[in-house]
């Protein structure tokens, strides 16, 4: 597998940079991923990186972005944070990996039976996690389904709430990033979000958070 160079990135599409993600998710499903030399990935990419996407994810250990997604060095920017959430930080690591770096995709990766989305049904306060778990307590409120049980114990519950909480999080980055805003809505890049589901290892994107621009 090559090493991505600036002519490779640019050659690259939004919709091509999901399509991408989506082989490679299929490829670590399938569990054959490409033999890459990463030593020489490594001396390659020491001039310069060239990723073509961005993946926002749980910090949770299963959920490697390089490696459901089958990718190589240079080739992802990978934002980690419990619940997946956005702050000013990472929303300025997005617009740098966008803006500045050339990739051509944000996406936004939830993943099932999270933590962090558990402890935010449940209203834990411990220490700076409650700071950050306020920030997926609106994808609780907004979950109107469930009547009774909304706690972790709710298998379903939690599920509902973290997928809001990626559509959320989409929502946000376009609401908060100009610079972000507009290049999505020139085309420039995409966003989208998914999640992965821990047990099969297989990513599904929801098309409703799918924008490609014009």
């Amino acid at each position: 597998m090559k090493t991505l160079t600036k002519e490779m990135q640019a050659a690259i599409t939004p919709s091509l940079a999901l399509e991408l993600l989506k082989e490679g998710n299929q490829r670590f499903v399938s569990n054959l991923k490409i033999n890459r030399n990463l030593l020489q990935q490594a001396n390659e990419t020491s001039e310069g990186q060239h990723p073509f996407a961005v993946i926002l994810s749980c910090i949770d250990s299963r959920t490697s972005a390089e490696l459901i997604f089958d990718q190589g060095l240079g080739d992802v920017f990978s934002v980690r944070i419990a619940g997946n959430i956005i702050n000013e930080d990472i929303l300025g690591s997005m617009e740098f990996g966008c803006k500045v770096a050339g990739s051509k995709i944000i996406v936004v990766l939830g993943h099932t039976k999270c933590g962090a989305v558990k402890g935010a049904c449940d209203h834990v306060e411990m220490g700076n996690l409650t700071a950050l778990l306020t920030k997926i307590r609106p994808a609780v409120d907004d979950e109107t389904e469930t009547k009774e049980n909304r706690n972790s114990g709710n298998p379903e519950f939690v599920e509902n709430v973290s997928k809001i909480n990626i559509k959320r999080t989409v929502k946000s980055i376009m609401e908060r990033s100009p610079i972000l805003k507009e290049m999505i809505e020139k085309g420039e890049i995409g966003i989208v979000g998914g999640s992965h589901d821990i047990a099969s290892g297989e990513v599904t994107f929801y098309p409703e958070t799918m924008i490609f621009g014009s």
